[in-house]
This record gives C-alpha cells, structure tokens and sequence, in this order.
C-alpha cells in the first residue's frame, strides 16, 4: 500500500512536469552551485496544482508515506507531503497534531527552500505552540542553528502568534536573527516585523529605534513597508552613526 500510494502520487506530478517552466523555477529558487537552493529539481508545477494534489492524498497517507514525500529529490514532491501535513493536522485531535509537530521538526532541515517553510512552519509549529507559550524554547533552538532553514523556520512560525497579539516571541527572535548574514533571513525578520506592526505600530518603532544600528537594510525595508511614504522615507535615511 506504502509504495502503491507514493508511486501514484509521484506519477501524478511526473505526467504534469513543464520543463521549460522548470528550467524558470530552478532559476527563481537559486538551485546553482554554491547557491541556498543547490540541487534542488523541479517539474515545473505550480502551488494551486500542488495543493490539489496534496489534499487528494491527504486522508490516504501516512506519516510514514509522508516521510517518504519529503525526502525526494523533487521540490514538489516535497511540498506535496508537507502540505498533506497541514491538511492533516488542521483536522486532528490533540494527540495527533502533537504527532505531526514532533514529526515535522525532526525532519526540519527537509523543509529545505523558503516556500516550504513560509507555507507549513505557521500552520504546523506555530500554530501548535500558540497555546504553550512554555515550550517555545525550540524556536530559539531553532533561531541559534547552524542551518538556514531551521532559522527561517523559527521566526516564520510566530506568524501564528501574532495573529493573537502574542509579540514577544516575534521581538526576541528577530533580535537573535538581525547578526545572520543570510538575505533570506533579512526578508523574513523583516516580513516578520512588518506582520507584527500592523498589530502595534508602537512596538515596532521602539524594536527599530532600539535595535536601528544593526537591522540590515532588507530587513528595515520590509519592516516599514506599509509606513506612509515620508515616514518610510525618513527611517532610510537615518543615520545609524
């Protein structure tokens, strides 16, 4: 049963493969040597065909057979299972959804390009921990790895505590990430900031007040984007002297 449903899954993606899409896709997620993507292969599909897919299988595969999704070498495929993980941890108990989070972060550094995070690391983590407040020192664990995406993960994942107001999470972490030399950390703190100051305002002109001499300039770009122009205007050309 194990291989039948992961064979059919993977023909599905497989008879929908675009090449020449492909060729821009592996572009898109810097999949050259030396680049954060390195290795990576696609087919060229996009997310809604993706999420059609996944959620087809959703009731049909285990962690098990999710396991195997996340561990091939296509960048869909992976997608694929870790969508079918979100599908089925948004419909299960208790007990369950803590079984798909410890599963989800032993496999963290599958979740390996920055789609896979931004679209399951809410969902998941975050969304597990919104309510246990106690035991998000894996996020600062996660924060102080070694591994980009384990890092994304951690700041990615308190989308879903701001969504309830919850700000410190996202506050202490970004100040953890704002010494990370990664663009793709810079976008996501930043993204981050930005989510948080559309709850208040006030905290976010007091984390970049406070911390202004160290946010690298992607990160104040995203942060202040939804300031008025001339506000926006005015923080860029701060001097941080």
């Amino acid at each position: 049963m194990k291989n039948r449903l992961v064979n059919e899954l993977i023909s599905e993606f497989q008879a929908l493969a675009n090449p020449k899409k492909a060729r821009l896709l592996q572009r898109y997620f810097k999949t050259g040597k030396g680049q954060y993507g390195e290795g990576d292969v696609f087919l060229g599909i996009n997310v809604p065909k993706t999420r059609k897919i996944a959620k087809k299988y959703s009731n049909k595969i285990n962690l098990s057979e999710s396991e195997n999704l996340i561990y091939n070498k296509i960048h869909e495929i992976r997608l694929a299972g870790l969508l079918i993980l979100v599908h089925q941890y948004q419909k299960a108990n208790k007990a369950v959804k803590k079984e798909i989070y410890d599963f989800y972060l032993k496999h963290s550094k599958q979740i390996n390009n920055w789609d896979l995070v931004d679209l399951t690391a809410p969902r998941i983590v975050g969304d597990y921990l919104s309510d246990k407040s106690d035991k998000r020192n894996i996020l600062y664990q996660l924060a102080n790895s070694e591994n980009l995406w384990q890092k994304r993960i951690s700041i990615i994942s308190t989308f879903a505590f701001i969504q309830d107001n919850q700000l410190k999470d996202t506050l202490k972490i970004s100040e953890i990430l704002l010494k990370d030399k990664h663009d793709l950390i810079h976008k996501a703190v930043g993204w981050a900031l930005r989510e948080m100051g559309k709850k208040n305002k006030k905290v976010l002109i007091s984390f970049l007040n406070k911390h202004y001499k160290n946010i690298p300039r992607t990160t104040l770009r995203y942060a202040i984007e939804k300031f008025p122009e001339k506000e926006r205007k005015k923080w860029l050309t701060k001097d941080k002297k």
